[in-house]
């Protein structure tokens, strides 16, 4: 009769049992450590999503800007006895209230026919990734008005 024990999975003397080895297949299923890895590629793409999301939606405000802007400019160029400069004036004028820190690199220019008057705004929307920068473009047309005298020459 053999007096070793077995206390708290270790055998004689204190000395643990021997280990066993694993089967090479048991190591190819092995999935410790899968979820820190997922996370190390994920919350990358996560993030440049995010920051995709924003940067579409500040090209969007720009764009609103320059729409903004552009319409502004129309409005007041196209009048009787305005010019192209006072609508050029009027859109720069609107660009600095609304902040041109949205729609950066910005250029307007401004027309008046006889028939037409065009507010021209281009730039391109600020860049937060670094990237690259979305190009913004408004045109705003409207008729240039002239009163003409009833029963007189147009």
């Amino acid at each position: 009769m053999s007096t070793a024990t077995v206390v708290d999975g270790q055998g004689r003397g204190g000395t643990p049992p021997p280990r066993r080895h694993r089967p090479a297949r048991s190591w190819l299923r092995d999935e410790r450590g899968a979820v820190s890895a997922e996370l190390v590629i994920a919350t990358p793409l996560l993030l440049l999503l995010i920051m995709g999301v924003i940067q579409f939606a500040l090209w969007e405000h720009a764009e609103h800007i320059a729409s903004a802007v552009a319409q502004q400019g129309v409005s007041v160029g196209r009048l009787q006895g305005e010019t192209a400069a006072a609508g050029q004036r009027e859109a720069q004028s609107v660009l600095d209230q609304l902040g041109s820190s949205v729609l950066a690199g910005s250029n307007i220019t401004a027309t008046r026919g006889v028939e037409v008057t065009t507010v021209t705004v281009t730039g391109h929307a600020e860049s937060i990734i670094g990237i690259f920068s979305l190009p913004v473009r408004a045109v705003a047309t409207g008729p240039t008005e002239q009163y003409t005298v009833a029963g007189g020459p147009p």
